[in-house]
């Protein structure tokens, strides 16, 4: 730490606004926002902890100031100050900190301490630079000193460090702290959401072996429409229009494929075009669709609490959805036994709704389906099952991430119909790499089956969709 002239100067003024001070109460910024049991305490409170001199380093500075602020803050106080009344109090506090103990710092470094603890305090402490970042689409902490982040599909080490493991698991802290989650040896895992609506799931030891784990998955500040997705090279523009003719004709959709390939994104952007004048309702563990509609119910599944009591699963608010008078039912994703009850609420007169799964395929996606419904324990044959199926569902819209980074539609596959116990199938459009080595997506020069339907329900579906242009 540099200690010239001018970090002199610093002390000796911050110890003469801390003497001038009234040093047996906090000071009025700070009393503020202190909680209820700090707000008669003596300067003491504020001190920094002579453990941790041990060190001399900023960034031991910085966690262990840090420390003793988090102690004084009322978190429901900070959550309805401005910035600049936050900042105020990490101002004096920091003027008393630095007083009392004598701390070596440059004016340059003291500027940059009350930002951090800024960040720290209103942030997410040294991940906040990343999360004001467009390019990156996930953050992925490792313990203490891995911070991996993904930009366009490729996954990176960053420089980013958290001091110890105490500095990370208040930072985990902080970022539950908005959602009313929490993480601790008898709960270990956690999911919530940030304002900004960007998904998090948190685990911590005995689960996590090699320290407490954050996944941050980021969503764009705007959605990407179709026709955004279509010059990206995502979707050919042929599949996009018929995409388009197929939300609004209330085709029942499934979207499909791995992690992090982009099924939440297109479902947005299929979202879009439905008419505005049909009650949407949207049905997730944690709320991440992000729909402009005027006519929209969004519901959020709600884990058990701390005594293991309290849960709300998505199938039961996909029941209660049917009692709320829904036109579409949009489910974020189907994981278990509110498959069936999806299905069945395509299938008795709720068309046009949605959901995703995870699948490696269309075919995989139907068989997943399969297994989602035998686990709602209903005896019903498997023949039952896969007519539910083929009655159902219109479409299986599939999603992957190539080895580049990119995300590309790879198939639209009708669902074309149950022959003698099985679900037939046919693709409208695939995406493969050509003799060029050009990956892109191709018309298989079949007309749909449902061209009948979507004449019904008012949609002109052109034949010139799906064939190769000339």
């Amino acid at each position: 730490m540099a200690d010239d002239d001018r970090s002199i100067v610093d002390r000796r003024e911050s110890l003469r606004r801390a003497n001038e001070a009234d040093r047996g109460l906090l000071t009025s910024r700070l009393r503020a926002l202190a909680r209820p049991t700090q707000r008669e305490s003596g300067l003491e409170a504020l001190t920094y902890r002579p453990a941790a001199q041990e060190s001399s380093g900023y960034g031991r500075i910085r966690h262990d100031l840090y420390r003793g602020l988090v102690e004084i803050l009322n978190p429901q106080a900070v959550a309805k100050a401005t910035i600049d009344q936050v900042q105020a109090a990490i101002d004096e506090y920091l003027d008393n900190a630095i007083a009392a103990n004598n701390l070596p710092l440059s004016a340059a470094e003291r500027a940059q301490l009350a930002g951090d603890l800024l960040y720290e305090i209103l942030g997410l402490g040294p991940l906040t630079p990343l999360m004001t970042d467009p390019t990156i689409t996930d953050i992925l902490v490792n313990g203490t000193a891995e911070v991996f982040v993904e930009r366009k599909g490729i996954l990176e080490l960053t420089d980013v460090r958290f001091n110890d493991e105490e500095h990370l698991m208040l930072t985990i802290e902080r970022i539950l702290m908005g959602s009313g989650r929490r993480v601790d040896e008898a709960t270990p895992l956690a999911d919530a959401r940030l304002p900004d609506g960007s998904r998090v799931n948190v685990i911590i030891p005995p689960l996590a072996v090699r320290g407490p784990s954050i996944s941050i998955r980021r969503f764009a500040v705007r959605n990407l429409t179709l026709d955004a997705l279509a010059g990206q090279g995502a979707i050919s523009r042929p599949a996009a229009e018929f995409l388009k003719l197929a939300v609004r004709a209330r085709l029942n959709i499934v979207v499909s494929g791995g992690t992090g390939s982009g099924k939440t994104t297109l479902l947005n952007a299929l979202a879009e075009h439905i008419p505005a004048r049909e009650r949407i309702i949207t049905i997730e563990d944690t709320a991440e669709l992000r729909l402009p509609h005027p006519h929209l119910v969004a519901l959020e599944a709600r884990p058990p609490n701390v005594e293991g009591l309290g849960a709300i699963p998505i199938r039961a608010l996909v029941r209660n959805a049917l009692r709320m008078r829904p036109d579409r039912i949009i489910v974020g994703e189907s994981r278990g036994p509110e498959a069936l009850d999806m299905l069945q609420a395509m299938n008795t007169g709720h068309d046009g709704s949605m959901t995703t799964l995870h699948a490696n395929a269309p075919r995989d996606a139907l068989a997943r389906l399969e297994t989602m419904m035998l686990m709602a324990d209903v005896d019903l044959p498997q023949r039952v099952l896969r007519d539910q199926i083929g009655s159902a569902l219109h479409l299986v819209v599939h999603l992957a991430r190539l080895q580049d980074g990119s995300r590309r539609i790879m198939n639209i596959t009708e669902v074309a119909g149950v022959d003698d116990g099985v679900v037939l199938t046919q693709d409208l459009f695939t995406t493969r790499r050509d003799e060029r080595g050009e990956v892109r997506m191709r018309p298989m020069g079949t007309t749909p089956s449902f061209k009948e339907l979507m004449y019904q329900n008012g949609t002109t579906l052109d034949d010139a969709l799906f064939r190769e242009p000339a």
